[in-house]
């Protein structure tokens, strides 16, 4: 199972992810597809993406059964802590201290 994750990516590029996978939220998609078609899929976001970002979450195995990957400037950012995959939200001027 995949779930990726778009931010501000145009909707062509969301449409064309439907045919493979369900988007139960605008810009969150997720599915069951074989490793070689959720690497074309990712190759094509990349590729796709203009200026905006992307993050994919799929099986793996890993110490938490899952891997992450993402490209561009997301809204969150992905920090390896000892071999812990975790979220990490970039402190800016609105939520700064």
């Amino acid at each position: 199972m995949i779930v990726m994750v778009l931010e501000r990516v145009t909707p062509s590029l969301r449409g064309e992810l439907t045919r493979w996978l369900i988007q139960p939220k605008t810009g969150v998609f997720v599915g069951r597809v074989s490793s070689r078609v959720r690497d074309l899929l990712w190759d094509k976001v990349t590729k796709s993406k203009r200026g905006g970002a992307a993050l994919i979450v799929y099986q793996d195995a890993t110490e938490q059964g899952f891997s992450i990957k993402t490209s561009g400037r997301t809204s969150k950012t992905i920090e390896d802590f000892e071999g812990l995959l975790l979220p990490k939200t970039p402190i800016t001027k609105e939520n700064g201290p």
